[in-house]
């Protein structure tokens, strides 16, 4: 299946001092190849934050 599974966690959290925030999604391995960016919300800072793909 070319689907996979991903964790994406928050980029700014640490630099504050909180906890990262972290989701789960998913990509298409053969069409997105390179890792995932994306504006989500950060319950620990109250905002939405660039969080990318972790391994």
């Amino acid at each position: 299946m070319p689907r996979e599974l991903v964790t994406i966690e928050c980029t700014e959290a640490r630099k504050e001092g909180k906890p990262p925030s972290r989701y789960i999604t998913s990509r298409n391995k053969k069409i997105q190849t390179e890792k995932i960016e994306l504006k989500k919300f950060n319950k620990f800072l109250g905002r939405h934050t660039l969080h990318r793909e972790i391994k």
